[in-house]
């Protein structure tokens, strides 16, 4: 059955996808039905933002840059290759950097000359991570220190939960809303005698992610995340679901904690 709503409910049902997504928005105006408000983008959260878009590039560059190294590494000329190979990453990083081939003059130092070239950038690559990790750390301890100091959250996750939410939460109605936007509001998928739900395709990815990554933490350190993991296995719940569930349980518990931040924006609003 092909969709014909582009908002609310029926959002989700022909998939996920830019090119989805953006004609559903446009139906959605077209169609006078689009009631949702954007996010302001005019305080601190669009400086996380911000800051973590430099983060999540560098980061993906830092990857690339040591795919690039292993791979030199692997067709490097066999002395060279059999020095490098066992060392660990952060030696073999170390030790590439510090390589000094001299003149070009064989494959033996064009590989030095790339391998040194290579893990220099990735040491540069490093320290920028540092440095935008510390700023997201003092924006986000600043904002919702609480958010923060939460088991198996800190600064990278609370950013992430920041962005889908924005700087006007108060946009977001409820904590199902906040819920279904981070794609964890359970869609009813019963029949007959058998009650269960489905996965949720929909809602913002990275924020769903973020709290896949918070939910495995917590499930490898966490003793009332353990507890309530074992608890649902004997009730005869699959691992997939229990993780589904603690997903959204996860998005409840973070509501909580940004809502002091709806309730200080609120005076604002009305003084506007």
């Amino acid at each position: 059955m092909r969709c014909s709503g582009p908002t609310g409910a029926t959002a989700g049902c022909a998939g996920k996808s830019d090119t989805i997504d953006a004609e559903n928005a446009a139906r959605a105006v077209l169609n006078g039905q689009a009631s949702a408000v954007p996010k302001s983008a005019d305080g601190t959260v669009e400086m996380i933002r911000l800051v973590k878009v430099a983060k999540d590039v560098a980061v993906k560059a830092r990857t690339s840059a040591m795919i690039s190294l292993k791979a030199v590494l692997v067709n490097a000329p066999g002395e060279l290759r059999e020095q490098l190979e066992p060392l660990t990453k952060m030696a073999l990083i170390r030790r590439c950097a510090a390589l000094r081939p001299g003149a070009v003059v064989d494959p033996t130092t064009a590989a030095k000359h790339t391998l040194r070239a290579i893990a220099r950038r990735w040491l540069a690559l490093d320290a920028e991570i540092k440095i935008h990790e510390k700023v997201l750390a003092k924006l986000t301890g600043e904002l919702v220190p609480e958010l923060v100091a939460a088991f198996g959250i800190g600064p990278d996750v609370a950013a992430e939960m920041l962005i889908v939410a924005g700087d006007n939460l108060d946009r977001v109605r409820s904590e199902p809303a906040f819920a279904r936007l981070c794609g964890v509001a359970p869609i009813p998928a019963s029949s007959g005698m058998t009650t269960r739900h489905r996965l949720n395709r929909g809602g913002h990815r990275q924020a769903n992610s973020a709290l896949y990554r918070t939910v495995i933490v917590r499930l490898q350190h966490h003793q009332p995340t353990q507890a309530y993991y074992q608890r649902r296995t004997a009730e005869g719940r699959t691992k997939a679901e229990i993780i589904r569930c603690l997903k959204r349980l996860l998005a409840r518990e973070i509501w909580s904690y940004l809502r002091p931040l709806r309730q200080a924006r609120q005076p604002l609003v009305l003084a506007a």
